[in-house]
Order: C-alpha cells, then sequence, then structure tokens
C-alpha cells in the first residue's frame, strides 16, 4: 500500500466504499458538502442540521473526503488496454485534452495481436468534470477494451 510521508511518519490512504462506513464519517462529509455549497453558514449549523456532534465532525474533518476531492489537484495515472488502429492514442488524448488534464507521461508498450497498453500520468488539477465521467467517456470509445486507475496521488 501506498502512503504519503507527513513529519517522519507514514499516512496510508484507503478508498473505501460508503456503505461501510461509519454514520458519523458520512455525517462529517454532508456537513463538509452543506459548508462549501453555502447551505449552512457556520459548522454548529451545519452539525445540526445533520444531527452529528461537533465532536465528532472536528474528528473526522481532516480524515474523510469524497472521492472527486481526492482526486484534485492530483495526479491520476490511467491504464489501457486498446485495439491497435491508426489514431487511437490521438483520439483519447482529444478526450484527456477536451477534459483539461494535462498529460505527464505516456506510455505505449509495441502492439502485439492488434492489442497494446498505454499508461498515461494525468495533471488532473485543471479537469472540468469529474472523474467518473471523464473514466465513462474514455471507456465508450469502440477501440477501448480496458480502463483501470492505477493510482491517484498528490
Amino acid at each position: 500500500m501506498g502512503g504519503v510521508c507527513v513529519n517522519n511518519k507514514e499516512e496510508k490512504f484507503f478508498l473505501v466504499r460508503h456503505d461501510v462506513l461509519p454514520e458519523a464519517m458520512l455525517k462529517t462529509i454532508e456537513v463538509k458538502e452543506l459548508l462549501e455549497r453555502g447551505k449552512a453558514k457556520t459548522i454548529y449549523e451545519a452539525v445540526q442540521q445533520v444531527e452529528l456532534s461537533r465532536s465528532a465532525f472536528y474528528k473526522y474533518k481532516d480524515a474523510v473526503f469524497p472521492f472527486h476531492a481526492m482526486v484534485k489537484e492530483r495526479m491520476l495515472t490511467l491504464f489501457f488496454h486498446l485495439e491497435d488502429r491508426s489514431g487511437t492514442l490521438s483520439k483519447l488524448l482529444r478526450i484527456v485534452a477536451n477534459a483539461r488534464c494535462n498529460v505527464l507521461t505516456i506510455h505505449q508498450t509495441i502492439p502485439t495481436l492488434g492489442k497494446a497498453n498505454v499508461t498515461l500520468t494525468l495533471d488532473i488539477s485543471q479537469i472540468n468534470q469529474n472523474i467518473e465521467t471523464l473514466i465513462h467517456d474514455l471507456k465508450q470509445m469502440e477501440f477501448v477494451e480496458r480502463v483501470d486507475i492505477l493510482s491517484s496521488e498528490a
């Protein structure tokens, strides 16, 4: 498992499905969304709306984030299994560029049996859509057989 080193202590991060999180963590995310959207003016007002204690909010506020928030201002590495056709990589990169992602690295294997693997590392700090939409759009391309998220990191 990868982690981020902070003050010589490695912090580990996990992607966890929402339905297995404790209620206090889910409500903490709700509070943050209410504040971000201006639906509540203060933390006190927001925790009252979702029926969460302020102490629980402060306990989890710096530890839980929606997936889309974790990939903002980060790099994202995607793996593609593609059919080997003329212009394939160009079309793939056009979708990435239209989403305002900056390509940091490209690695493509030599095609064998009409297939090739491509790994893209993207700076998605300026992305103009959510990551799920981008991946959905990439999967819809007729020559794309598979798209996997290899990592998202700072």
